[in-house]
């Protein structure tokens, strides 16, 4: 006998680059219950605000205007990811969508909110860096596949097809 299928939380990590943009809208096709029964929590990991001294290297003197500032550009672009993502999910109207962001290393926030939220899968993009690049960088991918207590579904965008094939 079948049980009707209970609502999955499924969070998606969204930033303002394409390849989390390509895992939502991949998750949002492939994912998604089109009965409306799943509920998607867009995150967002703002990078913390960096620690100026009053006085940089070069002797520039940064002041509480610039400080502002720089903190209003890093409201802007996280807002402007959220709306995007938001957007996305428009258009599939039987998907109910909630929103977190939070402030941190995208490695420790994602793997934190997960668990806070009760997520039965994390969906994320792919950056598709290389073995040098995942070196120096670190894969935030990675650490959430390694870390997460959720399942994690990791989304690669496909790669180009040649003008010439």
């Amino acid at each position: 006998m079948a049980s009707a299928r209970a609502g999955l939380r499924i969070a998606v990590a969204v930033d303002e680059g394409e390849e989390s943009m390509h895992a939502l809208s991949w998750c949002l096709v492939n994912v998604v219950s089109p009965a409306g029964a799943d509920t998607l929590v867009l995150l967002h990991a703002r990078r913390p605000r960096p620690v100026y001294a009053a006085m940089d290297s070069a002797g520039y003197m940064l002041t509480s205007d610039v400080m502002a500032s720089v903190e209003r550009h890093a409201n802007a672009v996280s807002a402007a990811a959220v709306d995007k993502a938001k957007r996305m999910c428009a258009d599939h109207p039987h998907v109910k969508v909630e929103t977190l962001v939070e402030s941190g290393d995208p490695r420790d926030v994602i793997c934190d909110a997960t668990e806070k939220i009760g997520a039965d899968l994390l969906v994320m993009g792919s950056h598709g860096y290389g073995f040098i690049q995942r070196a120096f960088l670190g894969s935030v991918s990675n650490h959430c596949a390694q870390n997460c207590k959720c399942p994690v579904l990791i989304v690669k965008r496909p790669k180009e097809q040649s003008s010439n094939a």
